[in-house]
């Protein structure tokens, strides 16, 4: 609910040793979620100062909350102290120039390549709903979505009038979820170009220091481990210079109170719904004061904002708990499974896959698929997915990127022989691209070899022997986009796992005039996301699997195009463990993809059991990494058992709330979690043993979500227990072994 108000607050304070007395007319913005509170207000003189954002507040005045020291709400009192105002209050979009030295959100340079800038309040709107976001003749940028009767968005309109640069801010209040988002559109309204060098999407001034910072960091095959971190004096934060959102940080922060667990204390947490170059930061202030900051990464960025067009920034989302993290974590997987993944897919169950990867890499052809093919679809599996290999000459990664056509050398008798083959089978057919990506040794690079990413005169770096399309370059879109179309309208193809296996360097393009060079790193991913929406449009019921070298794009920016996305070429189950923790703290598992592998496991060499990675693959969209025609007739035996327990619980996984129990980052032992049914009818729970100890008795796992005046049969114990009694006593679990798994489900008996 967003409410404005008028208020008339009045003050004393002393000037030149004379005590007088002021009134200040507010112009107040209250936006209440149903458990949180976030309040602005607008002055006199038009700056935009923040009040508060935390629990719900009543029906009161917040005015009296702008007043700082010797410092209240604005400056009619005292010109004279400007600098010192604005370097101490509370700012809703700090700008840079004007005496404000904290982080800021907004800076630019002007026609006389001077920075200074400073927005004043100019009006407001509310509309209901939430507006989609799209720059002018520009991709979709991805953002989550509302009907009328689900969210209400307040605009606040901001003028620089020396620059003539208005600012809309955006605010998006979520009825039934602790959810507000932000962003910012800018408007050029004057004569000249305005270079902005500087557009954050989202600021919020907190009135203590008393937090510490969590975030999800790591590298490839490790990705989204959690880091917590007491937030002390100066800056502290994490971003991505890559191109991408990365593997290294993940562009999700939450501050917490020093007493948040998973059940208890205040959590604010942010996500920014983008793919590219990302920055975040909490700095703590000389005042003990926190200012926090998200959006577009500003190193070696700058856009040339020209008179007429506008510039989008993508959006913030905000989340409260006061029930710690796990409340924070199922808020944001009930919004992106509500309102941010769409399409055939965003409702329903996802086909178990077998991907031939790690099963045969760059070795197949036409016989070993279909012999995979075979064998699985007499084990339940129900989609075969050909990765990498099939295209160009490529029998190895140093070739053939972006020739998108079918190597009939290995793919005897074309690609439809063989999905015609694999759908005769009773199975579905899916396929990989790397659409992004170009080798210097391919049929692409030879004809164009100014469509990478480049910089004249400069050699350019490899990685894993190839360069990155140009993607602000409207023709290779368009010529990359017709390939792969060909390809999926040559056969019965119902899944493409999309693949982006190098970050950029020498960020140029051959294309780009000088002045918008720095636009190539925003650009890029605007025309990333621009093939995504064709694909997703032009072929709405094929299942698209994001993947970038594993989990180094898993953010709700491709949540927007794709439903699941790889969560990490680190397939071992135990590996898993910590990667998925960390996923789930802000996206649903309903998006992970996570397969059963073979064992040793290709990258770590550690031997689990069959039902332990069968287990900790249920988290996600669930399916198999292995050459199912050669592994031990013992694990294959278990495979439709194992299909069969997938497809009784994704429904509850899928839609369900998940509890995270165990925490490997505390104690590397042991983890547990549970999936409990919006209704609190039944709930799943899996308990994994690590490491096994010799005299160690049971151990006694609580359960949690579950309603405790229910009775709940617990199926695998025979076990009837009320809820109030599997919550406060728990269950007692014997183990015996490393690397064990059990699960139990909980039914109503009621």
């Amino acid at each position: 609910m967003i409410k404005v108000y008028e208020s008339v607050v009045n003050y004393d304070r002393w000037i030149n040793n004379e005590l007088k007395s002021f009134s200040e007319k507010l112009i107040n913005f209250k936006l209440d979620t149903p458990d949180s509170t976030y309040a602005f207000s607008a002055t006199e003189d038009g700056f935009l100062l923040h009040a508060y954002y935390g629990k719900s507040l009543g029906e009161d005045d917040l005015g009296y909350l702008l007043k700082l020291n010797e410092n209240p709400f604005t400056l009619k009192s005292n010109l004279r102290e400007k600098g010192t105002f604005m370097d101490a209050k509370s700012f809703e979009y700090p700008c840079y120039g004007t005496g404000d030295y904290r982080e800021s959100c907004l800076k630019v340079l002007d026609k006389n390549n001077m920075s200074a800038c400073e927005l004043h309040y100019d009006s407001y709107e509310i509309i209901k709903g939430k507006p989609s976001l799209r720059q002018k003749g520009l991709s979709v940028i991805p953002a989550t979505f509302a009907d009328e009767d689900e969210a209400s968005t307040l605009i606040i309109r901001m003028v620089d009038k020396p620059l003539k640069l208005v600012a809309k801010l955006y605010y998006t209040v979520f009825n039934d979820k602790n959810v507000i988002t932000r962003n910012v559109i800018f408007e050029n309204e004057g004569e000249d170009d305005i270079n902005l060098t500087r557009v954050l999407s989202a600021c919020v001034d907190f009135d203590n220091s008393n937090y510490d910072m969590i975030t999800l960091n790591g590298s490839w095959a490790r990705e989204r481990f959690v880091e917590r971190c007491r937030l002390h004096h100066g800056k502290q934060g994490i971003d991505s210079v890559k191109g991408e959102s990365s593997h290294q940080n993940n562009p999700f922060v939450a501050l917490v109170s020093s007493n948040c667990n998973e059940d208890m204390g205040e959590a604010f947490g942010f996500n920014f719904v983008y793919s590219g170059n990302f920055y975040a930061c909490a700095e703590v202030t000389q005042h003990k004061r926190t200012r926090f900051v998200m959006g577009i990464n500003p190193l070696d960025f700058n856009w040339v904002l020209e008179p007429g067009f506008d510039f989008v920034t993508p959006e913030v989302v905000m989340v409260y708990s006061d029930e710690g993290l796990g409340k924070m974590s199922r808020t944001f997987h009930d919004l992106y499974r509500e309102n941010l993944i769409r399409g055939y897919y965003k409702d329903k169950p996802r086909p178990v896959l077998i991907n031939n990867w790690e099963a045969t890499y760059f070795n197949f052809n036409t016989d070993k698929l279909i012999d995979i093919a075979r064998e699985a679809s007499k084990l339940g599996i129900e989609m075969l997915v050909m990765d990498d290999g099939w295209f160009g000459h490529r029998d190895s990664d140093n070739s053939s990127l972006g020739d998108w056509f079918v190597n009939e050398n290995k793919i005897t008798g074309g690609l439809k022989h063989l999905v015609s083959e694999v759908n005769r089978l009773g199975m579905k057919f899916g396929i990989w691209f790397e659409p992004e990506m170009i080798s210097p040794d391919s049929e692409l690079f030879k004809a164009h070899p100014d469509w990478a990413i480049q910089i004249k005169g400069r050699s350019m770096t490899q990685s894993r022997e190839q360069y990155v399309l140009d993607y602000s370059n409207s023709e290779v879109r368009d010529y990359i986009y017709s390939l792969m179309k060909n390809i999926l309208d040559s056969a019965n193809i119902e899944y493409i796992k999309w693949d982006m296996n190098r970050q950029i360097t020498e960020a140029g393009s051959t294309t780009l005039p000088v002045r918008k060079q720095r636009e190539l790193w925003h650009r890029y991913v605007l025309g990333v996301y621009d093939l995504m929406d064709r694909l997703v449009t032009d072929y709405p019921h094929i299942l698209l699997e994001n993947c970038s070298g594993g989990g180094a794009r898993f953010d709700a920016g491709m949540l927007y195009f794709s439903p699941q996305i790889w969560t990490s070429d680190d397939t071992d189950a135990i590996e898993r463990l910590k990667i998925q923790y960390g996923t789930s703290m802000c996206y649903p598992p309903s998006a992970m993809g996570a397969h059963v592998s073979d064992c040793p496991n290709h990258t770590v060499g550690r031997t689990t059991p069959f039902d332990t990675r069968g287990d900790v693959a249920l988290v996600g969209t669930f399916g198999y990494e292995l050459d199912v025609t050669r592994i031990p007739e013992a694990d294959r035996a278990k495979i439709p058992g194992q299909i069969d327990k997938f497809k009784k619980y994704n429904p509850l996984v899928r839609t369900g709330d998940q509890y995270r129990i165990g925490n490997m980052f505390e104690d590397n032992m042991w983890d547990a979690w549970m999936f409990v049914a919006k209704d609190k009818s039944e709930a799943l729970l899996t308990f994994v043993q690590v490491l096994g100890r010799p005299n160690t008795p049971s151990r006694t796992i609580k359960a949690k979500g579950l309603d405790e005046n229910k009775t709940y049969l617990v199926e695998e114990l025979n076990l009837r227990l009320s809820g109030k009694t599997l919550m406060n006593a728990g269950i007692s679990i014997d183990m015996y072994g490393d690397f064990s798994s059990k699960t139990y489900h909980f039914v109503s008996a009621d």
